[in-house]
C-alpha cells in the first residue's frame, strides 16, 4: 500500500503553481543557504551533476512552488525539459559552486515551464501529534472496545493466553482508532513503534494472558504519544490531479458534494 493511500487524509487543498513562487524562492536572500543544505543532504557517492540537480528539485515542495518532481506529468512537461535546456553538464565536477550555478539556471527554466504549462497539484497535510492517542485512551469505553477488538483478531492458546510475538499485528489493528498510520507507511512512525514495542522484547513472559496483553498494548500507545508529543511527525501529499488547466485560479477549495 502507498503511503499517499495509506494514511488518513487531512482537507484536500488544490493548487495551481506557475512558476510565481518558485521564482520567488530563487530570489530569497535565503536562498543559495537553502539550496546548498539541501546538496549536502543528498548522497549520490557516484551520482553526475544532473543527479544532484534531480534530486534537489525532488526535495524542494509546494510551499516553495515546487510541483511533486518525480509525477511522471512533471518529470516529461517540466522537469526533463528544463534539465535538457542545460545542455550536457553531466562531465562537470560536482561542487557547492557548479551545482548552485547550474541548479538556478534550472530553477529559471523550470519556473518558465510552469508558466507556460501551469501544474495542479492536489495538496494535503497531516500532522501526528499523539492528541489522538490521547483522545482514545481517556475515553475508557472506546478504549476497551478497540483493545478487546484488538484481540480478538490474534491468536489464542488453550488457556487463552497470547503469544507475545503478535503484539506488533495487534498494534496494526489497533492504529486506525489511535490516529496512527499503518505499519510500513511512513519510516519515521515505524521507528517510533519500534522503539515502543522493545518493551515487549524486554518482557519475561513469551505468553501473557489477556489482560496483561491490554496492558501493554496500552503502555505502547502512551509511549509512543509521547513521543509524538515530544517530536510531532508532519507528512504533506501531493499529487497532480488533471492536465493543466491554464484558466484555473490559483488557490480552489473542493466543493461540497
Amino acid at each position: 500500500m502507498g503511503m499517499a493511500a495509506a494514511l488518513k487524509r487531512d482537507a484536500v487543498v488544490i493548487l495551481r503553481i506557475d512558476g510565481e513562487e518558485l521564482l520567488e524562492f530563487s530570489k530569497n536572500p535565503t536562498f543559495e543557504t537553502d539550496i546548498l543544505s539541501i546538496f549536502s543532504e543528498i548522497g549520490l557517492p557516484d551520482g553526475s551533476l544532473q543527479d544532484y540537480i534531480m534530486e534537489a528539485f525532488v526535495k524542494l515542495t509546494v510551499d516553495q512552488g515546487m510541483p511533486p518532481a518525480t509525477d511522471p506529468w512533471v518529470v516529461s512537461n517540466i522537469v526533463g525539459p528544463a534539465l535538457q535546456s542545460l545542455g550536457d553538464v553531466s562531465q562537470q565536477p560536482v561542487s557547492d559552486e557548479t551545482f548552485l550555478a547550474e541548479f538556478k539556471r534550472a530553477i529559471e527554466s523550470v519556473a518558465q515551464r510552469l508558466k507556460e504549462q501551469p501544474a495542479i497539484v492536489a495538496h494535503s497535510q497531516n500532522t501526528f501529534d499523539g492528541n489522538s492517542i490521547k483522545r482514545l485512551l481517556s475515553n475508557k469505553f472506546e478504549l476497551h472496545k478497540t483493545l478487546n477488538f484488538a484481540l480478538e483478531s490474534v491468536p489464542k492458546d488453550q488457556n487463552g493466553e497470547i503469544s507475545n510475538e503478535y503484539f506488533r499485528g495487534a498494534l496494526e489493528i489497533l492504529a486506525s482508532s489511535a490516529g496512527l498510520p499503518p505499519l510500513s507507511a511512513l519510516d519515521q512512525m515505524d521507528n517510533i513503534t519500534t522503539e515502543a514495542l522493545k518493551m515487549f522484547e524486554m518482557h519475561d513472559r513469551k505468553m501473557v494472558n489477556e489482560e496483561e496483553f491490554k496492558k501493554l498494548l496500552t503502555q505502547v500507545l502512551e509511549t509512543i504519544m509521547q513521543h509524538l508529543e515530544a517530536n510531532p511527525i508532519s507528512v504533506s501529499i501531493n499529487s497532480i490531479v488533471h492536465e493543466p488547466d491554464t484558466s484555473s485560479s490559483t488557490v480552489l477549495q473542493p466543493s461540497s458534494p
